[in-house]
């Protein structure tokens, strides 16, 4: 069970690292540096990246997070007291800033994403500076929140880790 626990405790914090990092390349760059493009730039480039990115590498990623920190959470409650108490309460905090990232994205960033697509690709929008203002203010705060989200989620697993460390001598 030691081998379980620690395997779904680091595919938990790859999985949740390689979310945050992903939504902070948006929040850092990505947005940053469309928000000085032309509106029909920022449109044709946003339709795309949301063509491209729902992949299985994505969804790896992005849903197996959540279903690594769900499975280290219930291997934990089958531990000893003393490894429960130190680090479950790291998972369970993940789990729940980690919902949080995932439900801002279901609930406010793909509704925008689905508006842009729904727009069809550059060239057949009517309106491409309506449709740029939009979405664009509304994804980039929501996108950053989620970062935030993610980020403090992985920094609870790394701290989970290292209290099961210390636990298990591992």
């Amino acid at each position: 069970m030691t081998g379980l626990r620690t395997a779904s405790l680091i595919a938990a914090l790859i999985t949740t690292g390689i979310s945050a990092g992903l939504f902070f390349i948006f929040t850092n760059t990505i947005m940053p540096s469309l928000k000085k493009s032309s509106d029909r730039s920022f449109v044709e480039v946003m339709w795309h990246i949301n063509r491209v990115i729902l992949n299985g590498w994505f969804m790896l990623a992005f849903m197996g997070a959540l279903l690594f920190i769900a499975l280290a959470g219930g291997l934990l409650l089958g531990a000893e007291s003393e490894l429960r108490s130190a680090v479950l309460p790291w998972v369970v905090a993940a789990l729940v800033l980690y919902l949080g990232t995932v439900g801002i994205t279901f609930a406010m960033n793909m509704p925008l994403n689905n508006d842009l697509d729904a727009a069809g690709p550059v060239e057949k929008v009517k309106d491409l500076a309506a449709l740029r203002e939009h979405f664009e203010a509304k994804w980039v705060r929501w996108n950053a929140i989620r970062t935030y989200t993610n980020v403090a989620a992985f920094g609870a697993l790394s701290a989970a880790l290292l209290q099961y460390g210390r636990h298990t001598g591992s």
